[in-house]
Order: C-alpha cells, then structure tokens, then sequence
C-alpha cells in the first residue's frame, strides 16, 4: 500500500474517532477511539463516561469531574476517584463482548492513551496506536516503546 493511501485510511479512521468522541459525557475530557483490523475494518469504537446503568460524568455522576471542572483538582489529579471507562477501554471492551479479536490491530485515538489504557492495548495486542492530540504521559510512550507498540502523532 502507498504512503499516500495509508495516509488517507489513516484520517478516514481519525475522523471518525473525532465523531465517536462527541458521544462522551465527560466534563473534563471527551475522547474516542477506533479499533480496526489489519483488513481495514472497524472492529470497535468506544468513547470516555460514565458505566452502564451509573448516573451520566455531565449529570453529577462523576464527583471527580465535576471538582475537576469547579477549579479543586489539576488535570491528571485523582485519576482513582473518577468512575468514567476510558475510550479505550470501551472500544476493548466492545470487541470483547462481541467475541472479536484485537490481536494485531490499530488503535485511533482522539488523545494519547494514559497509563492505564496504554497497559490495556498493550494485554489487547494493539500492533499500533495512532492518536491526535497529546496526553503528557511520559510512562505511555516509555510502556509502547518497550512493548514494540507503535504509536504516532496524527496532526
């Protein structure tokens, strides 16, 4: 495949990541993230809020966001007491729920995993992860360096 072609997958699965986010409910941060095959295929999408069946992060669900968006914790503070799946975790989840393998497939993210979502795609067997904006997680990029698992900013 051309660079050009691959470049034009490479926003086509971008983009749509950009739209998956919209559906977050997160007062802090929206995010999306696309899980596709080898073959060019969508296999999952997942954005950032709140579990099934809990109170919506933009409805007072989430009490870390909600002190988060009042001035009381900086960013990337008390990550331990916000109760909202990561996109990433969604997207992993879903193909597990629906029995589909993500061995060797790529990851589109609106931001740089964290720490904790870089671990999850790195057990998922995520081959690359391609992401938009930057999340300051010095530990993410030194866990995919060390894994071999690709990662690349997507202006």
């Amino acid at each position: 495949m051309t660079q050009a072609k691959k470049d034009k997958w490479n926003k086509y699965f971008m983009d749509i990541a950009e739209v998956v986010r919209t559906r977050s409910d997160c007062l802090t941060r929206k995010v999306g993230a696309v899980i596709v095959n080898p073959n060019n295929r969508i296999i999952a999408t997942g954005y950032n809020g709140s579990p099934k069946g809990i109170k919506n992060c933009n409805e007072g669900g989430c009490q870390r966001c909600a002190l988060s968006v009042k001035g009381k914790i900086s960013s990337g503070q008390q990550l331990d007491k916000c109760i909202c799946v990561h996109a990433e975790e969604n997207a992993v989840i879903q193909a597990a729920n629906e029995g589909i393998s993500t061995d060797k497939a790529i990851c589109y993210c609106t931001n740089l995993p964290c720490v904790h979502c870089a671990k999850i795609l790195i057990q998922a067997g995520i081959s690359c992860v391609y992401y938009r904006e930057n999340y300051d997680s010095p530990l993410t990029v030194s866990l995919f360096k060390e894994a071999k698992l690709r990662y690349k900013q997507l202006k």
